[in-house]
């Protein structure tokens, strides 16, 4: 899995982007000179808003915000495999006994099924519900925003474009890159 990448936006300007090593110190900065500035932080595959503690020297703040090695421990580490709990029905645990070759391997096929369904529907799906998400953060009381974000998910590409061209730069620039 790809490390996920972040953008900061200091009002409609974006200050950082990039990984996180990148972009906490650009914001770690920030914070310093502005405390209680409004920097926004933005997870880039999702589009969410992420918040990072970013109290005392930017050594702890990167060990904070930066994600553990992971831990050996049930399942197979050295396949990449972890074990983690699910919740099913009797009825499901009672169809997936009657697979062949166990539980696991049935509900890792279908999930490999679904994965090679469309992936670029799936991805394009991803990519505009990450934009929308950025988008009702940032630039909610932008003019045509409602008609934009209708543009957005009826996947009208071209008029979503003419209705974000006289957004900030910045802005149209970013949610454009969320849908490539």
């Amino acid at each position: 899995m790809d490390s996920p990448r972040y953008s900061v936006f200091d009002g409609t300007k974006q200050v950082a982007s990039g990984f996180l090593e990148t972009v906490l110190p650009v914001l770690k900065e920030h914070f310093e000179r502005d405390p209680g500035g409004t920097l926004l932080v933005f997870d880039d595959q999702t589009g969410r808003q992420v918040d990072f503690d970013l109290r005392g020297p930017l050594s702890e703040v990167l060990a904070r915000a930066l994600p553990e090695k992971p831990r050996a421990g049930p399942g197979r580490p050295r396949l990449g495999v972890t074990s983690r709990e699910i919740s099913l029905l009797p009825r499901h645990w009672e169809w997936l006994e009657r697979q062949p070759n166990g539980a696991s391997a049935t509900i890792r096929r279908l999930i490999e099924q679904e994965r090679r369904r469309d992936p670029g529907d799936q991805r394009t799906r991803e990519a505009i519900e990450a934009a929308g998400r950025f988008l009702a953060a940032i630039a909610g009381n932008f003019p045509h925003y409602e008609e934009a974000t209708r543009a957005l998910y009826a996947r009208d590409r071209k008029r979503f474009e003419d209705l974000i061209r006289d957004w900030p730069r910045d802005v149209r620039i970013h949610a454009l890159e969320l849908l490539s």
